[in-house]
């Protein structure tokens, strides 16, 4: 018998059982409308993996130390299949494990995950503190500031970016259309 894929709900309610912060939250859900995002451009399975952008962090908060390596252990008790726990553990590909991102979905999540946090700290720089009036332009010019949001791995992004294909320009763009679809959910709809 074919194994029930997690719904929405189900991801949602896993990822806030390990999950207390409000930022990670907001970072699960930026993450998510992003991978959405992608897989629609790509004609792809959204669902899926938008709730493998939800879940990606999931062992983050309880388990800092084994980032990446605890979600499988955790995805596996609440019954996720293989290859979203793969996608999952390869986000942190050469940053904290060895599962290399293969597939499209698997290198737009290693892509986008750590632009999301420039984007949203670009964001709230602005003077509107929202992500709705946000242009690629600004995100380039503060992606060149290294001390800004300097925990922000740009080289991962960039290889990432390389690995699909896609100009830098066209990822951070695609990024923010994404994570404007969920703008009010995570608090950067700002004064507009």
């Amino acid at each position: 018998m074919a194994q029930a894929l997690p719904t929405r709900e189900q991801a949602l309610e896993l990822f806030k059982k390990y999950n207390e912060s409000d930022a990670l939250l907001k970072h699960a859900l930026s993450v998510e409308a992003v991978m959405r995002h992608f897989a629609e451009l790509y004609g792809e399975d959204s669902e899926k993996w938008g709730i493998i952008g939800l879940i990606h962090d999931i062992d983050y908060e309880k388990y800092p130390d084994e980032h990446c390596m605890k979600a499988k252990e955790l995805l596996q008790e609440a019954g996720y299949p293989e290859d979203y726990i793969h996608a999952v553990q390869s986000h942190g590909y050469q940053l904290c494990c060895d599962v290399e991102p293969v597939e499209k979905m698997e290198l737009v999540l290693y892509t986008i995950d750590e632009l999301t946090g420039l984007i949203t700290a670009t964001a709230l720089m602005r003077p509107s503190r929202s992500i709705l009036d946000l242009e690629t332009k600004s995100v380039k010019k503060k992606w060149k500031q290294k001390s800004f949001a300097a925990g922000v791995n740009r080289e991962v992004i960039e290889g990432g970016a390389a690995k699909l294909g896609l100009d830098m320009n066209e990822v951070i763009s695609e990024t923010i259309k994404g994570m404007q679809k969920v703008a009010e959910e995570i608090d950067l709809k700002g004064e507009l």
